[in-house]
């Protein structure tokens, strides 16, 4: 099924968050007092890189996996992995920069599934549903829901994605509500209802809620 492009996060923000704070009074005191700052969508990369990135960082503290995707890029011209560059890597490339096995069989999938033209560009994403987006990228190999779901999110800026797997949104979530339990997903599924359609605003101050 396809659909219009979305509108930006940026232009509904404000709107999102008075929505958010009448039917959710503990979200509206983490609103509060997280102030004026808000989610910016910035695309630096191709899917396909954003992608390549997401398997890197994939059970990695922020600065190990940074590192290690840092030595990943310097493999390619200006830093840009290509598809057909991935696939020409030598296994040796891959340990050298510190890419295990199991995620350059990772890498490798999603680098052939770019090539033959099954990872769509930004221009065919705008174009798609966030269900759809998901049913055409999980197919490949070390890419979950979660991979794609921080995809439409950051990237794409869809306005009611909700990760209930993430860790930090359970805990922002609980912590919110002063409780040391973390909500199981369909706990937090049926709770953030009221959120729609504005869910990806409530994870997002969600992950705000465990800096306060």
């Amino acid at each position: 099924m396809t659909r219009k492009p979305t509108t930006s996060l940026a232009s509904i923000w404000q709107t999102s968050i008075q929505h958010l704070k009448a039917v959710d009074p503990h979200l509206g005191r983490a609103i509060t007092a997280c102030g004026s700052i808000q989610l910016e969508i910035q695309r630096r990369r191709s899917p396909f890189e954003y992608l390549l990135r997401s398997i890197i960082f994939q059970q990695l503290s922020g600065k190990a996996a940074g590192t290690i995707h840092g030595r990943f890029l310097a493999l390619f011209p200006m830093k840009r992995p290509t598809p057909e560059r991935v696939l020409r890597l030598k296994p040796d490339k891959f340990r050298s920069s510190g890419v295990s096995g199991g995620k350059e069989r990772a890498i490798r999938d999603l680098a052939r599934h770019a090539r033959d033209g099954l990872v769509p560009g930004f221009s065919t994403l705008e174009k798609m549903g966030d269900d759809e987006i998901i049913d055409t990228i999980t197919p490949i190999h070390g890419i979950g829901r979660w991979t794609v779901q921080m995809l439409l999110i950051f990237q794409l800026g869809r306005p009611d994605v909700l990760p209930v797997d993430d860790l930090g949104v359970r805990k922002g979530f609980a912590r919110m509500r002063g409780k040391k339990l973390l909500p199981t997903p369909k706990q937090l599924t049926r709770a953030a209802k009221k959120w729609q359609p504005y869910r990806t605003v409530g994870s997002w101050y969600c992950w705000r809620a465990t800096e306060l």
